[in-house]
């Protein structure tokens, strides 16, 4: 009890003042939780990166490749050395990209900092470590034995997983849906769907 009376006035009027301003904070966070979907980070889903419409060409890049059958988001870019590392990583990560989103701030293409391409290119080795250790490549390829080693992944395999660069004024002319739209209405026109009937 005498807690409370450190933190609060003691006057009844302001004391219940405080405590009105306190109920408006959290709530407010509350809210601001609930509309950034902020649980949907915790998972491994790909359309939590959605969530921030910058991130849409991206997502439809990865979404067009072959990568999208076996790797989502979190496999390249997040460690997987343990738990607490994973969800400390996107957690620094998420709170720069939401402090970047919501002072607009983003570049047109996005780059990845430092400790990203760390992440990513030993994810590149975790997931494609046959290939990169696989000596027959030396005679295909004539540096490749240096390569492998001494260069990012994406030096050479620059269009692994998501196509051409993609920057954020192409959103705007983006023809794909966005992923985050659960209504189910159909793009096709309505006389072409009753000629594929048809048929």
């Amino acid at each position: 009890m005498s807690f409370k009376f450190k933190i609060f006035p003691k006057d009844p009027k302001w004391r219940q003042r405080a405590w009105f301003f306190v109920a408006v904070f959290i709530g407010m966070g509350l809210f601001m939780a609930n509309e950034a979907e902020l649980t949907s980070y915790l998972s491994d889903d790909p359309q939590a990166c959605v969530n921030c419409h910058v991130m849409t060409s991206v997502y439809n890049s990865w979404m067009h490749s072959s990568h999208r059958e076996w790797a989502n988001c979190n496999d390249c870019h997040v460690p997987h050395n343990n738990v607490f590392n994973k969800y400390y990583f996107k957690a620094k990560d998420g709170l720069y990209h939401s402090y970047v989103f919501t002072t607009h701030t983003e570049p047109d293409v996005i780059h990845m900092k430092e400790a990203s391409q760390e992440v990513v290119q030993n994810n590149c080795i975790r997931c494609h470590v046959q290939q990169v250790t696989e000596a027959k490549y030396t005679g295909w390829l004539e540096d490749h034995n240096e390569n492998r080693t001494g260069r990012q992944c994406w030096s050479c395999h620059k269009q692994v997983p998501h196509g051409k660069v993609h920057g954020i004024l192409t959103t705007r002319t983006n023809i794909a849906p966005l992923p985050t739209d659960q209504e189910n209405e159909t793009v096709i026109p309505s006389w072409l769907a009753e000629e594929i009937k048809k048929d």
